[in-house]
């Protein structure tokens, strides 16, 4: 097992930042997850010089009691106040976010254009459809009362979104000796499937709003999401967008045997999106102000 991946199933759920310069990146964690999650990454950015903030969602790191209390309007505005908070201290803001936290990064982007100048989405899962999930998560689709939601009960797949085994493994071990807080619940509350639902289809109705700069990294063998989830947000956002498939991972693609991988891309459409904002106030910057009417 890696030290790195050792340090990151240790790390405490909290809400972590990683001072840098003025370029920042707002990390969004999954459905029932914690920062966690996004530790790997977050530190791969770090050492690029990167200002780095991984909030908790609303919720999330707690009970199963505390998570079943929230809707996604109570994780959207957790996530838009940790987006008004890395503002105060950068100048250009990245909203990265795994599976549902890309839909809220999508919801960011969406509603707060003049804050966030690009996205990057991790494993997007619009529809949870893929090849690891039970054979009733279609039929959960004619769900609409959270009352009936909440009588039902989604177990981890067995791979855990993760296809390499030794991670798998520790992940697994350390989640059953958890209580929640250190890498999130231990299966999903069909409440928070509903929820998620929810927030996936409000997400849809807001992608041709959507002008900045789009990374998509999704697998072509994810267990949660199916690949169709990248294609669909690729196909109908406005925005340009650069797509990488990746073909060794699983669904936890910040976690998984291509983490390395997901680092460097991401790192490499930071400091291209940086580049080309600072190109873009520069040149602002030198335009000639208009000669007054006489």
């Amino acid at each position: 097992m890696s030290a790195d991946i050792t340090k990151l199933t240790n790390a405490s759920n909290k809400t972590f930042r990683i001072a840098g310069g003025k370029t920042g990146v707002l990390l969004i964690h999954g459905l029932c997850g914690t920062p966690a999650e996004m530790r790997f990454v977050a530190m791969g950015l770090a050492r690029a010089g990167y200002t780095v903030h991984c909030p908790t969602l609303a919720g999330h790191g707690g009970s199963r009691a505390d998570i079943v209390g929230t809707t996604w309007q109570d994780w959207y505005r957790s996530a838009e106040a940790a987006l008004e908070e890395l503002r105060q201290e950068c100048d250009t803001v990245i909203v990265g976010g795994l599976c549902l936290g890309s839909l809220i990064g999508l919801h960011l982007a969406a509603k707060n254009p003049e804050k966030v100048q690009g996205v990057a989405l991790f494993s997007p899962t619009i529809w949870i459809d893929g090849w690891a999930m039970p054979w009733y998560t279609k039929l959960f689709s004619l769900v609409r009362s959270r009352w009936i939601a909440s009588l039902m009960q989604f177990p981890d797949a067995e791979s855990l979104g993760i296809k390499c085994p030794r991670v798998r493994e520790f992940v697994r071990a350390a989640l059953a000796c958890s209580d929640g807080s250190d890498l999130g619940t231990v299966g999903t509350p069909g409440a928070m499937v509903l929820e998620h639902r929810r927030l996936a289809s409000v997400a849809k109705k807001l992608l041709g709003k959507i002008r900045q700069p789009t990374l998509i990294i999704h697998s072509r063998e994810d267990d949660y999401a199916s690949l169709d989830n990248a294609v669909y947000l690729q196909n109908k956002l406005s925005a340009p967008v650069d797509m990488l498939v990746l073909d060794d991972s699983y669904h936890m693609v910040t976690l998984d045997k291509q983490r390395h991988v997901v680092v460097e891309k991401t790192r490499t459409f930071i400091a291209r999106l940086a580049a080309s904002v600072k190109i873009d106030v520069q040149q602002t910057s030198a335009a000639p102000l208009p000669i007054a009417a006489a």
